[in-house]
């Protein structure tokens, strides 16, 4: 890195570069994940879910846009590679096939609050930093909560209680569903 935004210690820059190339990679495997269940999902919710997953798919591509040129703007270099986004990711593969529409609903659940909480950890981590690249995330995480409240919708009971509450792998949150 040779240079940074004005006002930036090239040495801050880069530690929000590195967490910002973490939000990079989350949220291209976010897009890629949506997009999956897109073509994936069946059943009686089908066309509800379809359409409903399609706008998620492209506000979090713009997401990673963003982030992407955040990168380049603090002086860095994004890397959006498939193989620089396996390679440095600490989750696994989504895991769920073609299925049910609620069962896809039940997975993406706890896919979105694994991304959620760690832009939460960015946020936090770019408070003295950063404040530019924290409103960037400030902004995601709101549309990043939307979204997932859009999926909660469809687990949520009568009682306020989500059917997949407790479930620790995308597998039991989907059979939960």
């Amino acid at each position: 890195m040779s240079y940074t935004v004005p006002g930036m210690e090239e040495k801050d820059a880069a530690v929000v570069i590195d967490i910002l190339q973490g939000r990079l990679n989350a949220l291209n495997d976010l897009a890629l994940t949506l997009k999956h269940a897109h073509w994936n999902v069946i059943g009686p919710n089908f066309i509800a879910v379809h359409t409903m997953l399609d706008p998620q798919v492209d506000g979090v591509r713009e997401m990673v846009d963003d982030v992407a040129e955040r990168i380049a703007t603090l002086g860095g270099s994004p890397s959006g590679t498939p193989g620089a986004l396996v390679a440095a990711r600490s989750w696994d593969d989504y895991s769920i096939g073609r299925d049910d529409a609620i069962a896809h609903l039940g997975a993406l659940d706890l896919v979105y609050t694994g991304v959620i909480a760690e832009h939460r950890d960015a946020i936090a981590k770019t408070e003295d930093l950063d404040p530019v690249s924290q409103d960037m995330l400030i902004d995601q995480a709101g549309d990043l909560e939307q979204y997932q409240w859009f999926v909660r919708a469809h687990l949520e009971n009568a009682d306020g209680t989500l059917r997949t509450g407790g479930a620790k792998t995308e597998t039991e949150a989907a059979r939960r569903a």
